[in-house]
């Protein structure tokens, strides 16, 4: 799998990053983290993970907020739209990035969990549960559609300004 070259942003694209030249040889933590502080800080079951060398980290258009949650950690988010970015633990020279804040997240397969002593105990089971259908199955196609033509989400690519004149 290639992991350079891979681009992100927040919900509103305000902050922009991009991760390159990620050392080949070497394979990086993607997975999921189960302990309580990441569960408070991305607001789910668990924080969905990509570790990458900070140095191959570049934030290309805004500056991203911080909250240090630990003597040793910093969390870093969208000031404007609170979106979870990353895990930068101050003492390694690699840095978490949030799975989710990627363009392309499903090329971002993950490996392993960690941190599972905090684990929902019943988190093996919701793989199989019921598929309740797609968006449009759920809401109906003309629901989705007038979400579509209003939502502020930032498109799944860069863009040259953000948001768009009106």
């Amino acid at each position: 799998m290639d992991y350079r070259n891979k681009s992100g942003n927040d919900t509103v694209g305000s902050f922009a990053e991009v991760c390159w030249n990620y050392p080949m040889a070497q394979t990086p933590f993607i997975g999921g983290c189960h302990c309580r502080m990441c569960q408070k800080a991305v607001g789910n079951l668990f924080a969905a993970l990509v570790s990458v060398p900070k140095e191959a980290l570049t934030c290309t258009r805004g500056t991203p907020g911080r909250f240090r949650s630990s003597e040793h950690v910093e969390r870093g988010f969208c000031s404007e739209c609170g979106t979870p970015l990353f895990y930068d633990s101050l003492n390694s020279d690699e840095i978490g990035l949030c799975i989710g804040a990627f363009d392309a997240p499903q090329s971002l397969v993950p490996l392993s969990h960690e941190s599972t002593e905090s684990r929902m105990p019943w988190f093996s089971e919701i793989t199989p549960i019921r598929d309740a259908g797609t968006s449009e199955e759920i809401d109906g196609l003309g629901r989705v559609q007038a979400v579509k033509a209003s939502n502020r989400r930032h498109p799944d690519h860069d863009t040259a300004m953000w948001p768009p004149t009106m």
